[in-house]
């Protein structure tokens, strides 16, 4: 009898159990399920829901009222990318100029330098946005643009069709800002170590502002006077690498060279620079550079983009072999600052004609123009004008020859192709045109600049440096710079042991 009291308990137990369990399973799903309008997040999901459905229905309206996208919109869109892409890429150069005229330059001097390079795109990308832009593209007379200042008018201003057939303005722009920099960066390597800070910046606004936007428009502009002569320069051989070459030459020349660079008969002597690492480190960004600066000249993303990259690279490597081979043979060694020189020789070349030379007179475009290069060099140094980065023998001289080759390579124009002389004698007379009109002008500039803000450093200043004398400080603070034979009882090259310091300029 106790047995069943205990097992009537125990099912007792086990049933109470049971239905503890059962209930709060029924709590637990009762909570589940019971609505939970009244909430706080589900009242904050209304207007969430309402926004997506009203966004919705708003989108299904506009795509319903969009015009259907055509090819013409999507290869204007392509075209809009890829100049975009080619401009940053020109933009880009002014880090291989920077490095590549510090490192040809001595280290007292690298904080100038590299702040002249920076500093030089900042105002060219100003000026140009104000007027140099207009003149250079704006209006149709022959000789001189203008209108639409301050990126104010509209595609038709700046001959560009409307888009998506044409470029829009912006972008357009933003193309040709880079070159108009690169122009005065030129200008920087050959007056290096010796120049009035403030007069390089002053002489930057003339010649982007002045010079080099009227002989563009004689070329660029659809209505210039040469371009319509059959003058014929693609991505800017003169326009931009000729142009800055005379300004730079005229520059050294009223500069005069550095101190120590000349003995007393005139024999040159070397000044080396302080980081051929750096120069080197240029040179590639300078090379990378280029497949934007010719290929973007294109204005458009089409089949030639690739040929214009693949011609403009053969030109560059046959300009750096060919330098170094006549180095090689001239000098008896293989000098790094030639080859260097000879690559950017080739590239310089091949821009005039990039897009209309088979690859045959790519090579031999970029082989003459590392050949000469070396020869030009020396060829300066024998008037006494001092270059320390050989920006007249790469940019003036290879520039013009780049010209005059299309007159010969041009598969459809060109002397050696069965077209005539025609479009030999038109490329004459642009770069004398060209050359005549930017050497009077950049005499002008730099007269004025002498007469006024005066554009060479004072001896004592050269002597000890554009870093400290100009900007306060030193590229290399903290660091111990080595003393070598040029430099031996704490004087420079050329400067007299008894501490006098003189020059005539």
């Amino acid at each position: 009898m106790f047995r069943r009291k205990k097992s009537t308990l125990k099912s007792k137990r086990s049933a109470s159990k049971e239905s503890s369990i059962s209930r709060s399973v029924a709590s637990r799903f009762a909570r589940l399920y019971r609505p939970r309008w009244l909430s706080l997040s589900w009242i904050a999901c209304i207007p969430i829901a309402a926004l997506i459905v009203g966004l919705w229905s708003l989108a299904a309206v506009a795509q319903e009222d969009a015009q259907p996208l055509t090819a013409e919109d999507v290869q204007g869109v392509l075209n809009t990318i890829w100049i975009v892409i080619a401009s940053v890429l020109v933009i880009f150069m002014n880090a291989g100029f920077g490095m590549l005229e510090t490192g040809f330059c001595r280290h007292k001097n690298a904080v100038n330098i590299l702040a002249k390079n920076l500093i030089v795109f900042a105002i060219a990308t100003l000026v140009f946005w104000a007027f140099g832009f207009s003149v250079m593209f704006g209006g149709e007379n022959p000789f001189i643009g203008g209108g639409g200042y301050f990126l104010s008018g509209q595609s038709a201003t700046y001959g560009l069709d409307p888009f998506p057939a044409g470029l829009p303005v912006s972008v357009f722009f933003l193309f040709q800002v880079a070159f108009a920099a690169t122009g005065a960066t030129i200008v920087s390597g050959a007056v290096a170590e010796r120049i009035e800070f403030i007069a390089f910046l002053l002489f930057s606004v003339l010649l982007v502002g002045i010079s080099y936007p009227i002989t563009g428009h004689w070329v660029w502009s659809g209505s210039g006077w040469l371009g319509n002569a059959g003058f014929s320069d693609f991505a800017g051989s003169t326009v931009v690498h000729s142009v800055g070459g005379w300004a730079a030459l005229v520059g050294a020349y009223l500069l005069g060279p550095r101190m120590g660079r000349y003995d007393e008969d005139g024999t040159p002597r070397a000044i080396p620079g302080h980081n051929m690492g750096f120069a080197t480190l240029g040179c590639l960004i300078l090379w990378i550079g280029w497949f934007g600066f010719n290929p973007g000249s294109e204005l458009a993303a089409n089949e030639a983009v690739p040929y214009i990259a693949v011609t403009t690279n053969l030109a560059g490597a046959a300009g750096g072999v060919a330098a170094t081979i006549t180095s090689w043979v001239k000098d008896g060694k293989p000098d790094l600052s030639m080859i260097i020189n000879g690559i950017l020789a080739g590239l310089v070349g091949i821009t005039a004609g990039c897009n209309g030379v088979d690859y045959w007179g790519a090579v031999i475009i970029g082989t003459i123009a590392g050949v000469l290069v070396v020869y030009a060099v020396g060829f300066f140094d024998k008037l006494q004008i001092d270059d320390p980065v050989g920006a007249t023998s790469v940019h003036l001289c290879c520039g013009i020859w780049g010209t005059l080759a299309v007159g010969f390579f041009n598969t459809e124009t060109g002397l050696l192709y069965g077209g005539g002389f025609d479009q030999l004698a038109a490329q004459i007379v642009g770069v004398v045109a060209i050359g005549a009109f930017t050497v009077l002008l950049s005499t002008i500039f730099w007269l004025a600049l002498k007469a006024t803000v005066g554009i060479r450093v004072h001896p004592e200043q050269e002597y000890e440096g554009l870093d400290i004398a100009e900007h306060g400080m030193e590229a290399y603070n903290g660091f111990l710079k080595e003393v070598g034979p040029a430099s031996i009882g704490g004087t420079e090259t050329g400067i007299p042991s008894s501490g006098t310091i003189s020059s005539s300029y």
